[in-house]
């Protein structure tokens, strides 16, 4: 008894040793953690939005988005048995992506085709009776009525087998796999997504100010920054409903090449001449949060950095244009943003 007492006694003691411990290490950890002080100031140089001339060649920017991007979806429905391409391949137009079992539409396609036959003969017979008048001229015309409607149901199987074949619409690149093998699909069930870049659109986003200088079809230069070269493109779209911001949509479309290849996504600038300049308030791009296509700034209010958002305009090399959102008596940080959050506590440099 007194053994079973010791033995109970030690279990508890090794217990709540083990649970000490484990607190411990995890005060340890705990400790190890960094926790940033939100109070704590971040040394930041502040500058004003200024007034900048910008030059006679205006530039705006965009991003690069595929002429044709589309999910391809099953015609017909069944298992996906053949999927015969993955992410990366490059497709022409009319090739076969993937199919579908197709056994029991071929099987009704078979007796289809004999029952055409069957119907084909005794119409024949039927032609001779009729002419011999020992069948009606209705009786014939049913048997007619029966093999069109014969044809016409074939046709519409033959159209099922085809539908069990996922065909290219269009040549590019599989980006997505979207179905697995053995998958039940249905029509309209997406395979594969399909991506032609042979020819892009550059979105850019144009002030309300200079949206009439866009004509469509017009020739304009526009400059690949991943590639540090500058291609030829014409005017394909010009929006007529403005954003919230006052921002028209404009695309302009460009030939890709194995010279400058271009992907989507990647940011382009379109250049546009001027015959004036333009002076406007503008903030260095070095203060930017984030891309000049939604651009962000810390506005430093009661002490604290707020993140601001803003609608650009004309763009050079180092400046933006404030179209609205900034006004000049605001007080920007230009440098070490980086280590800034929103909210927090700032400190100027001397």
């Amino acid at each position: 008894m007194k053994r079973i007492i010791f033995i109970s006694i030690a279990a508890v003691v090794l217990i709540g040793l083990t649970v000490i411990k484990l607190l411990s290490n995890s005060q340890e950890a705990k400790n190890k953690i960094y926790i940033h002080d939100m109070e704590a100031a971040v040394l930041v140089d502040t500058d004003q939005p200024q007034q900048h001339t910008f030059e006679s060649a205006f530039s705006y920017l965009g991003v690069f988005e595929p002429m044709h991007q589309n999910n391809i979806a099953a015609e017909g429905s069944g298992k996906l048995i053949e999927l015969l391409v993955k992410e990366g391949d490059q497709v022409s137009k009319g090739q076969v992506l993937a199919k579908l079992d197709d056994e029991l539409i071929s099987l009704q396609i078979e007796n289809a085709k004999l029952n055409i036959a069957q119907l084909k003969n005794d119409n024949l017979r039927f032609a001779n009776l009729r002419k011999e008048q020992a069948v009606s001229s209705m009786e014939a015309e049913k048997m007619e009525l029966a093999l069109n409607s014969a044809e016409v149901q074939l046709k519409q199987l033959q159209k099922q087998l085809r539908g069990t074949k996922v065909l290219a619409p269009f040549s590019g690149v599989v980006t997505k796999k979207m179905a697995d093998l053995g998958s039940m699909v249905m029509p309209g069930t997406p395979i594969v997504e399909l991506t032609d870049i042979s020819q892009l659109k550059l979105a850019i986003s144009v002030p309300e100010r200079d949206v009439l200088k866009f004509k469509k079809g017009q020739k304009v230069n526009v400059a690949i920054d991943a590639q540090n070269a500058t291609i030829s493109g014409s005017l394909y779209h010009i929006s007529v409903q403005a954003d919230a911001l006052h921002n028209f949509k404009v695309q302009v479309l460009v030939n890709n090449s194995n010279a400058n290849k271009i992907l989507s996504g990647m940011y382009g600038n379109v250049a546009l001449d001027n015959n004036s300049k333009v002076v406007a308030l503008a903030v260095p791009r070095k203060a930017l949060i984030g891309s000049t296509k939604n651009p962000q700034i810390y506005v430093i209010r009661n002490g604290k950095a707020q993140l601001t958002s803003f609608s650009p305009g004309a763009a050079d090399g180092n400046y933006l244009e404030v179209v609205s959102g900034l006004t000049s008596a605001d007080e920007i940080v230009v440098k070490g943003q980086v280590n800034l959050e929103d909210g927090m506590n700032i400190k100027r440099n001397k």
